[in-house]
């Protein structure tokens, strides 16, 4: 049964929570690649950040529902979502747009396991971490590549 640690790629491309938007965006871009692990100072996985995470900055802006009954405002919908889209949209920085849940594998994950969270969670790319330090990634094209050999 093959492992992560086989397949995963070790040269892994990270970000950290103030790198810009048009600088990620250039990443994406350059390396051709899809997701970016978000780390801290002390190179420790905080998140993840993708295309699609870019993409979403120039949706329409959804804006709560709510119901005015005399002096009082009640929201229908979470006013906290609200708050969250508005960031994401106006964010110039990875801060402002990487989701902080992030899947991760160990080294010794089988590869079964990474195709399962790709396929249920509909994520691109899993970060391979020892601790917490990221130690390779998993994208969809290396998955592919199990497959030719």
């Amino acid at each position: 049964m093959m492992k992560a640690k086989e397949i995963m790629t070790k040269d892994v491309v990270t970000v950290g929570r103030d790198t810009t938007v048009r600088d990620l965006a250039k990443l994406f871009a350059e390396r051709r690649i899809s997701s970016v692990p978000v780390v801290d100072n002390e190179g420790l996985l905080v998140g993840i950040v993708s295309e699609s995470d870019l993409i979403e900055r120039d949706k329409p802006l959804h804006i709560p529902t709510v119901i005015s009954i005399f002096d009082w405002v009640i929201y229908l919908e979470s006013d906290k979502r609200f708050e969250k889209e508005l960031q994401k949209m106006t964010g110039q920085t990875v801060a402002d747009i990487f989701s902080q849940e992030v899947l991760t594998v160990g080294p010794e994950a089988p590869v079964s396991e990474v195709a399962e969270l790709m396929t249920n969670k509909k994520v691109q790319a899993v970060p391979v971490v020892e601790g917490r330090r990221v130690v390779g990634i998993i994208g969809r094209i290396d998955m592919v590549r199990t497959m030719i050999g």
